[in-house]
């Protein structure tokens, strides 16, 4: 395993889908792994393998607070194929570090995806995986938490991004 470095908005990376992965073998496993162990050393709750770099459609989560076992859930050729209602809440994203936006979603989704080991599995999820769920998936797709907000609060937040880049470079 090894960590990887994160890219941080407005990586390009960030606004490209992942491809579709053909196999889940030794070498997407150890994507995985990289992509937890990386998720957790940032600290997150989860992680899309383009905020590593790597354009294929795998996403990593967990959810599960400091005090309890780690309950790891890999994504691998995600599909959201439902989702019930509304919700709004307050997220943050590890290529956004220090922000947090009340972005609007889905108040429960149902997924279907690959796990570790290449065997597909469905999922009904809401709450925080709910939302952890729609957030990864849609960085797979190229779309950052930027693109949730109005228009105002985009120019609002961008400026507050090209403040601290500027002050993160004046340090260096």
């Amino acid at each position: 395993m090894a960590l990887r470095a994160i890219l941080k908005y407005p990586d390009p990376c960030l606004k490209q889908p992942g491809e579709k992965v053909s196999v889940v073998d030794d070498d997407i496993r150890r994507l995985v792994d990289d992509m937890a162990e990386t998720m957790y050393a940032a600290p997150g709750v989860g992680l899309a393998a383009n905020q590593i770099g790597v354009l294929l459609r795998v996403f990593v989560i967990d959810i599960a607070a400091e005090d309890e076992p780690s309950d790891l859930r890999v994504f691998i050729n995600p599909e959201i194929i439902e989702t019930v209602g509304t919700q709004t809440w307050e997220e943050g994203c590890l290529s956004f570090p220090g922000v947090t936006e009340d972005i609007r979603r889905a108040e429960r989704v149902t997924v279907r995806a690959l796990d570790r080991d290449g065997k597909p599995f469905q999922l009904e999820a809401d709450g925080l995986l709910a939302v952890a769920i729609q957030h990864e998936n849609d960085h797979l797709n190229g779309v950052v938490m930027l693109d949730k907000l109005s228009a105002v609060k985009r120019r609002l937040l961008g400026r507050k991004l090209a403040r601290a880049k500027a002050e993160a470079m004046a340090d260096a």
